[in-house]
């Protein structure tokens, strides 16, 4: 069996897979509209791996760290 991660179309129970959620609650995502998918012909669920990936780092929080280094560029460049 190809790996997950070198596939561009995973079918659904290896979006499951990748998402590391419960099928149900997967179920409930797509119905809702909430993650990406496609339905051909209407009955089959299937996932671009690249746009689940994209999707599960969405809405990314920075680190205090990240935001410390992104402040002080900012003061070292805009105060001169």
């Amino acid at each position: 069996m190809e790996n997950i991660y070198s596939k561009k179309v995973l079918s659904f129970n290896e979006g499951v897979k990748l998402l590391g959620i419960a099928k149900s609650t997967v179920y409930k995502m797509t119905s809702a509209g909430l993650i990406p998918f496609s339905k051909p012909n209407g009955k089959l669920i299937y996932f671009d791996r690249e746009k689940l990936e994209a999707w599960m780092l969405s809405n990314a929080q920075t680190s205090h760290e990240e935001k410390q280094i992104e402040a002080a560029t900012y003061v070292s460049t805009h105060n001169k």
